[in-house]
């Protein structure tokens, strides 16, 4: 599992990166604070734009993007055996 450290308003949070995969150009990372099975996650998409040289995650909050992108991910994780 990748450990990523991100600079937020607060600070720098580090999450582990539990999968990863793109959707309709953007990228989506799903997620922990935790390596624990019984962890909260996060999705987080790429916002940034095609000239921007570093990436710019903010956590997915709308309800129907949410939806589809954490049944990709599901798929994603019942096929590399990892179920959370």
């Amino acid at each position: 599992m990748n450990r990523l450290e991100f600079e937020t308003e607060d600070g720098v949070t580090a999450f582990y990166v539990l999968e990863q995969t793109r959707i309709n150009a953007r990228n989506y990372l799903l997620v922990s604070e935790s390596e624990d099975e019984d962890a909260e996650v996060l999705i987080l998409k790429d916002t940034a734009q095609e000239q921007d040289t570093e990436s710019v995650y903010e956590i997915v909050e709308d309800e129907n993007e949410l939806a589809a992108v954490l049944k990709v991910f599901e798929e994603l994780l019942e096929e590399n055996g990892t179920d959370d």
